[in-house]
């Protein structure tokens, strides 16, 4: 009964870490503030639903196979947001005025 209090608590915190970063997405002002925003929800909140369903699922193969999905999607996720901010500055994306970063 604990692990299934946990586990949905862990997968509730995800669904409301995403849910955050969608706000963030439509409310932020510029590409570099919503990628921001996006990158790490997205990281947080499929970290913490993948620690959720790990907890559920108990100590079975699946879980082995989550905690490998866990392990990329720790890698992956920032990597590619820093890929594509590094694409969009040099493609010359402006940085939005009020952020203080260089035109």
């Amino acid at each position: 009964m604990i692990a299934d209090a946990l586990s949905w608590l862990l997968i509730l915190g995800g669904g409301g870490c995403v849910l955050v970063g969608g706000i963030g997405v439509i409310r932020l002002p510029d590409f570099y503030s919503r990628l921001h925003a996006a990158g790490l929800t997205d990281t947080l909140g499929a970290a913490l639903t993948v620690l959720g369903l790990i907890v559920q699922s108990g100590w079975t193969l699946v879980s082995v196979k989550l905690a490998i999905i866990l392990v990329v999607l720790f890698f992956a996720s920032p990597t590619g947001s820093h890929a594509l901010a590094a694409a969009a500055r040099a493609s010359g994306l402006p940085v939005w005025p009020g952020t203080g970063g260089r035109p």
